[in-house]
């Protein structure tokens, strides 16, 4: 078994609560998760509030975009706390947060992803950098959710 962890940061030339909006709310993430368009016909639900703690929202799609579930566990003004669990390509539960810091009349965002390797995926880890395989896919989805937010 072993840990890892994936952190990028941007700067977002928008006020905090409408670069929280964007991530508070499942029913945005389409506008800028670099992962909803891997799939054109992928199946999506949501669950429980519309945001916020507790709001949940599942996929399904394709081989790349696979099948898993995430819900919001905490909400403040500076950060979305994630349990993001995925079921298909492979089973794995990861902690996500994103921190919002206001600063002057921007926002720094940072988007951070922890877990653990366990059984395959600790061999699997030894070979591939969870950094390597998956920064670009935040440093991706940081810019488009730069973009939303700055729209």
């Amino acid at each position: 078994m072993s840990e890892f962890e994936i952190t990028r940061t941007t700067t977002v030339q928008a006020d905090p609560a409408r670069v929280h909006a964007l991530v508070d709310d499942f029913h945005e993430w389409p506008a800028w998760s670099p992962w909803e368009d891997l799939d054109p016909a992928l199946q999506r639900t949501y669950e429980g509030p519309e945001s916020g703690t507790g709001a949940r929202y599942a996929w399904s799609g394709n081989r790349k975009a696979g099948r898993g579930s995430m819900e919001i566990m905490s909400s403040t003004p500076g950060a979305v706390g994630i349990r993001l669990s995925f079921l298909k390509p492979w089973k794995a539960t990861n902690d996500v947060t994103f921190t919002f810091v206001p600063q002057g009349d921007a926002t720094v965002v940072t988007w951070r992803m922890t877990g653990e390797h366990r059984g395959v995926a600790a061999l699997f880890a030894k070979v591939v950098d969870m950094d390597k395989l998956l920064g670009k896919d935040f440093d991706r989805g940081l810019a488009r959710l730069k973009a939303a937010a700055e729209a």
